[in-house]
């Protein structure tokens, strides 16, 4: 009903997708020849990233073919369809694969009960934009009974909160005036487009972890238990701990069934090298069908190898500042540097094209970085400050919010009243989530 409700013409694609898996699942139970088991799981492999590749990328190969051509001067004609993208289909395919690639390798023992596996695949929270949940976690939670526990309820309902008020009041009042700069970036000043890529930081992480605290809140009503998607990224003192929590969900899907097969960062320098960069440009792929995606994975690969060839890759793994109420010196300069690099491959994630990124990064970077920026919306500034305020205080728990019930009653609903207040108050132009498109 969820999924159909948005097209029911795309029901047929998850409900094959999802019998293709199911059924691979069981055979692999039955099947002890390696060759055999090996053929299902390519089977898998190729049906299902042959419907994503298909759907969400065919034209962007047709065109990017059309143009290698004519930049050796020559000029062909081909045709490109009108393909909708199914929503959805990059997560629920995702979510499919580790199931299949999970009991091909013995992880995990391929379930009988068909219905647990078609609601474990097209579980409503998640199924548009994440987390990418593993079967390994979540499949087996479809075979309980489902009982209320109030404590789960509450918890669920202050992490809703706390997502709704990241989307409706800083992603979407931060979209309003990014959307702006970045439409009209040929008009600004370098402080004015900055000011753009700083607010579309905000804008996508609080709307990307904002549905993401909002999906998870949600199934706790219900009992599930989903893996945390967002580990407050931007106060990591390096790339690589950037990684480690901004979409965990996708980063650890990569890690798992692709950069450690590939032999992770074991082996020669130039195989670590590579390991690196196929990584992050199949992550920049991932999100979409455009070369501004590809060059932002790429720069986040340059970002993250020399920790990696350092050795310092797993160097910040615990809570900056600890139990400290602010952080030292060394620390906020790490945040800064770590966040500032950030903002610069956001441009290439937010542009049109990479001519438009490249024009928006060289404006920025002109003596008028230094002059009063165009425009100055205090008040979203004042938003974000707060949010930040309220990040870093909760930043040891699962979300912002989840210790707030150690302190007093009053002072916690009073809390809850101002968030949600702030949400009817501040409810700007609505903004589709921006991960629904890929």
């Amino acid at each position: 009903m969820f999924y159909g409700w948005w097209d029911w013409r795309f029901l047929s694609l998850i409900i094959f997708s999802s019998f293709i898996d199911y059924g691979i699942g069981v055979l692999l139970s039955k099947e002890n020849r390696q060759v055999k088991r090996k053929l299902l799981l390519w089977t898998s492999i190729c049906i299902n990233i042959g419907f994503l590749g298909f759907f969400k990328y065919y034209n962007f190969f047709i065109e990017s073919f059309v143009a290698s051509f004519s930049f050796f001067g020559s000029d062909i004609s081909t045709s490109t369809l009108n393909i909708i993208l199914p929503v959805g289909i990059s997560f629920y395919t995702f979510q499919t694969l580790s199931y299949t690639i999970d009991v091909y390798n013995k992880r995990l023992e391929p379930t009988k009960d068909i219905v647990a596996f078609f609601a474990f695949v097209s579980f409503f929270p998640q199924l548009v934009a994440g987390p990418i949940e593993r079967a390994t976690n979540l499949l087996p939670q479809f075979y309980k009974k489902r009982e209320f526990h109030y404590a789960n309820a509450v918890d669920g309902m202050r992490q809703v909160i706390w997502g709704l008020f990241k989307k409706v009041v800083i992603a979407d009042n931060c979209a309003k005036y990014a959307n702006i700069i970045f439409n009209n970036s040929d008009d600004y000043s370098g402080s004015t487009l900055l000011l753009g890529a700083f607010l579309f930081a905000f804008q996508i992480y609080g709307d990307f972890s904002g549905y993401s605290d909002i999906a998870i809140g949600i199934s706790r009503f219900f009992g599930f238990n989903l893996k945390q998607n967002f580990a407050f990224p931007y106060f990591s003192r390096d790339i690589a701990e950037f990684w480690r929590r901004w979409h965990i969900s996708l980063s650890t899907w990569f890690r798992d069934y692709i950069y450690i097969p590939l032999g992770g960062s074991r082996g020669s320098l130039n195989k670590k090298i590579r390991n690196v960069f196929i990584i992050f440009l199949v992550s920049g792929f991932w999100h979409g069908a455009n070369w501004t995606f590809i060059i932002w994975g790429g720069l986040n690969a340059l970002y993250f190898l020399p920790l990696l060839l350092t050795n310092k890759n797993r160097v910040n793994t615990d809570i900056v500042a600890g139990d400290k109420l602010l952080p030292n010196f060394r620390e906020i300069l790490q945040m800064t540097s770590t966040f500032f690099i950030t903002l610069l491959a956001w441009v290439f994630f937010r542009a049109d094209s990479v001519t438009h990124a490249t024009d928006y990064l060289q404006s920025m970077f002109t003596v008028s970085l230094f002059s009063k920026p165009a425009i100055m919306p205090f008040t979203v500034l004042f938003l974000v400050t707060v949010f930040i305020t309220i990040e870093w205080l909760g930043r040891h728990g699962q979300y912002a919010l989840e210790r707030i019930d150690r302190i007093n009653k009053p002072l916690r609903w009073s809390i809850y009243i101002v968030l949600i207040m702030l949400m009817f108050l501040f409810t700007g132009e609505e903004q589709a989530f921006i991960y629904f498109q890929f």
